[in-house]
């Protein structure tokens, strides 16, 4: 595997040792998802299933969807003494909108809510090809909604919502909040968008930068996703920018945000844009930029210096703002 040159060091020895090999994507098209999800819940089969973390309680729930549409699916995360009402994070999940479902990233979600002292509501929206925008952020949207009208009973506090997600949920969060903002719904006290998918053009530098052959989300997986969720709109004005937030022309009045991304992946320059235009627009923005590592790099390698840092940052931002504690 080719080795980039600013690959931090620590990072770097884990790629060497074989410990991340890469996910090929070449050649894949939308026909082949289905298969690519029976690859992948094989591996997270061959892991086992984790043991269950006794910080928090657990409780799924189904919930009412969008008009006409099937219920969905919730997860909710309590902390052991979390004081009621409580302020919540509304979670969306990765997985490119093609793959993924509650179990994932659930480590970061149970970290989250015992560091930050917070209820997390993780969603799991349905997901493309088979069913393509804009059922996945409908399904997200319909999720906030429950959860804001459902607060007393919940236990929640309706004026500490943040709606948060990394990868593909990063981009549904900001669609979520596009949507919030647009139709008068909750109002949320931030978003949290974590190296958020965002610009159906996939062709910025540093999404042509990261192709072939890489240790974690690349051009190709890129592809795959946007033509799935999209179709034949992709690339038109048809599409929306609820399902590609870098095609909203106003980004007035939104939460304030926090928004982080890595130098060596695809979403880099459409998170850089989004940051800065997300400022320009008057919107309290936190912008990181982590250098020498890739997409998801902290999810693949916890136990690194840099991962450290990005997650007491993002509990730090969630702690000032949602839940009013330095």
């Amino acid at each position: 595997m080719p080795v980039h040159p600013n690959l931090d060091a620590e990072l770097a020895a884990i790629v060497a040792a074989g410990a991340m090999p890469p996910v090929d994507f070449a050649g894949l098209t939308v026909a082949d998802i289905p298969e690519l999800r029976v690859q992948m819940d094989a591996m997270l089969a061959a892991m086992g299933e984790p043991p269950a973390d006794d910080r928090v309680v657990t409780e799924d729930r189904l919930i009412p969807g969008p008009d006409g549409d099937p219920d969905i699916k919730v997860r909710i995360y309590r902390p052991a003494g979390l004081p009621s009402p409580a302020p919540v994070v509304y979670w969306i999940h990765g997985g490119g909108m093609i793959l993924g479902d509650l179990r994932t990233g659930e480590n970061v979600v149970v970290d989250l809510a015992c560091e930050v002292g917070c209820a997390v509501v993780s969603v799991e929206y349905r997901l493309a090809p088979e069913h393509p925008d804009p059922a996945p952020v409908e399904d997200c949207y319909a999720g906030l909604v429950w959860v804001a009208k459902n607060a007393a009973e919940l236990g929640f506090d309706p004026d500490r919502i943040a709606v948060a997600g990394g990868s593909a949920g990063g981009g549904l969060a900001a669609g979520t909040a596009l949507l919030a903002r647009d139709r008068g719904g909750p109002a949320l006290a931030m978003q949290m968008l974590i190296y958020p998918m965002l610009d159906d053009g996939n062709d910025s530098p540093s999404a042509r930068e990261f192709s072939g052959e890489w240790p974690s989300w690349n051009w190709e997986a890129s592809e795959l996703g946007w033509n799935a969720l999209l179709g034949e709109r992709r690339g038109t004005e048809a599409v929306s920018p609820y399902a590609a937030p870098a095609r909203a022309a106003d980004l007035t009045a939104l939460p304030r945000t926090y928004i982080d991304v890595t130098e060596l992946e695809v979403f880099r320059d459409e998170c850089y844009a989004y940051a800065r235009r997300l400022s320009e627009a008057g919107v309290s923005t936190e912008f990181h930029v982590y250098p020498g590592v890739f997409h998801a790099w902290e999810m693949l390698a916890p136990e690194t210096a840099l991962a450290r840092q990005a997650h007491d940052l993002r509990v730090a931002a969630l702690r000032r703002w949602l839940t009013r504690q330095p």
